[in-house]
């Protein structure tokens, strides 16, 4: 079995300021580090940043002032070559941004070290080591995606959109019902899911999440003026939920 460096935390003198911090501040506290755990310790061999070796055992170190795809590519090209391969960076502020990178770094199997720099020490942090990733798929997760892709009627948004309404299966379930009350309502919940529209209709209409619904008499609904302009927003699908409402299943003209 591959051995892989000591866990744990090191202290050691810093030789710069966090202000004036480079990859160069960064490999003297991992260099001494390494050394304390008995590997031998070179620089810049081969394009690699450190290379350590102990018992025939080769460690190799990226270092990087800050996480970034060159690191990544530089770590993966190391693993053709060393036993175990691991990324160093000085210590971030904490962000949710860090819970993902540590899960990439895990699925290529690298291994993650955090130099801190504080007043006249250094700390060494041994985050994780590289090791095999055993791949874990969330049953609730697929499913919840599953269900979403299935109360689509079709593919309305754009790949890679950021900025514009996001059609969703809830919106659309929404726009379906605008389009039944557009010109026609006020409907009840029991009439707008016998032209169609979805099961808990009654509770989007109670929670008018967007807006667009006004309940006029009790059990009653009709379209405010936002839901209408707002359907201007989403041409596709409601030319699609127009053209539905045209006939019922049994050819006769919605009323």
């Amino acid at each position: 079995m591959i051995s892989a460096l000591v866990a744990g935390l090191a202290t050691i003198m810093p030789k710069t300021s966090k202000n004036k911090l480079t990859e160069t501040d960064l490999y003297q506290p991992i260099h001494q580090y390494l050394v304390e755990q008995g590997y031998t310790v070179r620089s810049e061999v081969a394009d690699c940043d450190i290379a350590a070796a102990r018992n025939g055992e080769l460690i190799v170190i990226e270092l990087k002032r800050s996480f970034n795809t060159a690191l990544l590519i530089q770590a993966a090209r190391r693993q053709r070559a060393a036993d175990s391969v691991y990324v160093a960076v000085p210590r971030p502020k904490r962000s949710h941004r860090w819970n993902d990178i540590k899960h990439l770094l895990r699925r290529l199997e690298l291994g993650l070290i955090f130099v801190s720099f504080r007043r006249k020490k250094s700390t060494i942090d041994v985050v994780f080591h590289p090791l095999p990733f055993q791949r874990k798929r969330r049953k609730r997760a697929k499913q919840a995606i599953l269900t979403e892709m299935a109360g689509r009627s079709g593919d309305f948004n754009q790949g890679g959109s950021t900025r514009r309404k996001l059609v969703t299966a809830y919106r659309e379930k929404a726009i379906h019902i605008a389009c039944c009350l557009e010109g026609r309502g006020p409907f009840s919940p029991r009439e707008l899911r016998a032209r169609g529209t979805a099961p808990n209709t009654q509770s989007i209409l109670y929670s008018d999440f967007y807006g667009w619904f006004e309940r006029v008499a009790p059990g009653l609904y009709s379209l405010r003026r936002k839901g209408l302009a707002e359907l201007e927003d989403y041409p596709e699908l409601v030319d699609h939920y127009r053209a539905q409402l045209q006939e019922t299943p049994s050819g006769r003209a919605v009323s």
